[in-house]
């Protein structure tokens, strides 16, 4: 594991061998409605020097078109085919892998609309019986969805879920995230669900053949052990991880070997300024 200050040289120079930089959100490059500026100017910079950029977030909780709007006002001014989200690759993993199968979805509207968008339209609540059943991170959770989601599940329906997250980083702390949700649903069912999202296979396969790029071009940067670097160990892709969001040196010290990040930098400036020389 590399460490910023000790081994700058070794981490600039892996940096400087990548052709998709692929980004974390929440806690990487803006925590909350607070955007980390140095994350713009890096961005902008990689751009410049025509390299690729991919912005990919397991919150399912929001469509693509949430993000598009919410980066642009941020000033990262996103490109077509530069945002990626969890709800994305599980509605990927439906359409080819689940083809006519009926769903119960547990989440947002925008999640909803998304499953509808790509011709998956979700059974409404109080529905008898399900082929699957997929949990996301949903911010209008009610006792009925889960009483549903719990019910079919427990009469045969698959469970799959869009992202193993615990909690979301806001800027008031964290809020409970799919994972938690999930957690609830296999403690009354005793179904564990089939996870997309960071840090699951097909997630990077999905991103490659959208990108055209291998795991060897990647590099990703995130906050979280068990998602963003996760994904990186996994997979052979370069993970480095940012102590911006959710992850502390205390954290850090704890995990398993096989779960360190190849770098470990304060922030996205620190990576601004090895790959780009700027202060």
């Amino acid at each position: 594991m590399l460490t910023y200050g000790k081994e700058n040289g070794a981490i600039g120079s892996m940096l400087r061998d990548k052709k998709l930089y692929i980004f974390d959100m929440d806690g990487t490059i803006y925590l909350g409605a607070r955007v980390f500026p140095y994350a713009v100017s890096f961005i902008n910079r990689l751009r410049a020097s025509g390299r690729r950029v991919l912005f990919f977030t397991n919150n399912a909780s929001h469509d693509p078109i949430f993000y598009y709007e919410k980066l642009a006002k941020m000033g990262f001014d996103p490109r077509p085919g530069e945002v990626m989200t969890a709800g994305d690759v599980t509605i990927e993993f439906l359409l080819r892998h689940r083809p006519g199968k009926s769903v119960y979805l547990v989440g947002t509207e925008q999640l909803h609309r998304s499953f509808c968008a790509r011709g998956i339209q979700p059974l409404p609540m109080g529905a008898k019986e399900a082929d699957i059943v997929v949990s996301s991170f949903d911010t209008s959770l009610t006792y009925e969805k889960l009483n549903d989601a719990c019910r079919l599940i427990r009469n045969g329906a698959e469970y799959l879920c869009t992202h193993p997250d615990f909690n979301c980083p806001t800027e008031d702390g964290f809020i409970p995230d799919s994972g938690a949700i999930a957690a609830l649903i296999t403690a009354s069912t005793g179904k564990e669900p089939r996870y997309f999202g960071k840090p699951h296979r097909f997630t990077v396969e999905m991103i490659a053949e959208a990108t055209g790029m291998s795991f060897d071009d990647m590099c990703i940067f995130g906050d979280r052990l068990y998602t963003d670097i996760a994904v990186g160990r996994r997979h052979g892709i370069s993970a480095i991880l940012v102590l911006s969001g959710e992850t502390d040196e205390a954290a850090l010290a704890a995990c398993a070997e096989a779960d360190r990040p190849d770098a470990v930098l304060p922030s996205l400036a620190e990576a601004d300024e090895l790959l780009f020389d700027v202060k």
